[in-house]
């Protein structure tokens, strides 16, 4: 095939999706993700402006029945203080010795009662639980039960700020991530402490991982440290995933 032909195919589908995408966001400034614009970010701009679109609101992802519960094989991250990684996080490990028992997460930025809350503070809240699938990136999946208090209990106990736009997240093994507060605040999206009937366990992310159920598995991120709100987005900067070659929303 002649380069000319290569370039000529691409530009179509490039326009087709631009296209699609323009009828999508017309109008719909809310429809744009933060990396709007950047064509490296298509593929996040459109896929986000999709489920924007076309799925109400709070619509909920699939749960399932305990029968349907699978093997659930834990990958993508080790033990944040295990002695083989570059830079053991010793502060992890300390907290892990003591079973997590002086483990707090900080709640900071737009918000009117900054603090942190241990996890027995957390599970003091009204709690929920679910069976889903956990799709990943890797091409498999799993379906667990993940209880835990929703963020969006979290977030409106501190008290957020009007023009709050965004919720960072920091974990102990050193990546950050960032969502919209439009998942944020859906009522799948928990803070989970136990997993199948049980407390969390360190390859699945003790003492607190978040479950976002409306995005592929690495969304979910393990070892929750901070939470962040902000008006402004953040990339994570080299722990975040757009430098590390992921996409910002993986919606499913």
């Amino acid at each position: 095939m002649k380069n000319e032909e290569l370039i000529t195919r691409r530009q179509i589908l490039l326009a087709g999706i631009t296209s699609v995408g323009g009828l999508l966001l017309s109008g719909c400034s809310k429809n744009l993700p933060p990396t709007y614009g950047n064509v490296l970010r298509m593929a996040d701009t459109f896929t986000y402006s999709a489920h924007r679109v076309l799925l109400p609101g709070e619509s909920l992802v699939k749960e399932y029945s305990h029968r349907d519960i699978s093997s659930f094989p834990a990958t993508g991250t080790t033990n944040p203080c295990d002695p083989n990684k570059p830079r053991p996080n010793q502060i992890y490990g300390e907290l892990q010795r003591n079973n997590f028992a002086d483990w707090r997460i900080s709640v900071e930025g737009l918000v009117q009662k900054p603090g942190s809350h241990s996890l027995a503070d957390l599970k003091r809240l009204p709690s929920r639980t679910q069976i889903t699938r956990h799709t990943c990136e890797e091409g498999w999946s799993a379906i667990a039960e993940w209880t835990g208090v929703p963020l969006s209990r979290v977030l409106e106990s501190a008290g957020m700020l009007p023009n709050a736009r965004f919720v960072s997240l920091y974990s102990y093994d050193e990546w950050d991530d960032c969502i919209d507060m439009f998942d944020a605040l859906h009522p799948q999206t928990i803070l989970a402490y136990g997993m199948n009937g049980r407390d969390l366990t360190i390859p699945h992310g003790a003492p607190i991982r978040l479950r976002l159920e409306r995005q592929l598995g690495y969304k979910s991120m393990k070892y929750l440290q901070r939470i962040v709100v902000r008006e402004d987005f953040n990339d994570g900067g080299l722990n975040g995933s757009i430098q590390n070659g992921w996409a910002w929303y993986v919606g499913i």
